[in-house]
């Protein structure tokens, strides 16, 4: 890896089946080791049920309030500074409760890939 600054481009986000909007910020296989993605979640709005295979993902939350399920736990409040840590292969969702966006960083270790994804509804 070689020392360098990031610009992401905001016109790179795109929606996701999931019903949230992603900003890549940092995810290449010259660097297997971590990704990090910007997550937006409309008021009202709620993600759907899924997992990652041998991925821990960590959110890290900017702004906003949501209600975040993980496994078989009851749902808890969070809000900007809360980190919430996942590990590899529990359920997860998050719904916005606020009136605004909800806006968080996903941390993965190893890195995110499409195939250690599982959606968990329809």
């Amino acid at each position: 890896m070689k020392a360098r600054i990031v610009r992401p481009d905001p016109a790179t986000a795109f929606p996701t089946a999931e019903r949230c909007r992603i900003l890549e910020l940092w995810n290449g296989a010259d660097d297997p080791a971590l990704s990090i993605a910007l997550a937006t979640v409309a008021p009202g709005e709620t993600t759907q049920s899924h997992r990652l295979h041998g991925v821990e993902e960590r959110y890290l939350i900017l702004h906003g309030q949501g209600l975040v399920s993980l496994g078989d736990e009851a749902p808890k409040s969070v809000g900007p500074g809360d980190l919430v840590v996942i590990p590899a292969g529990m359920a997860q969702r998050i719904a916005n409760t606020g009136n605004g966006e909800l806006a968080f960083y996903c941390i993965c270790t190893p890195r995110f890939t499409p195939e250690s994804y599982e959606m968990l509804e329809n």
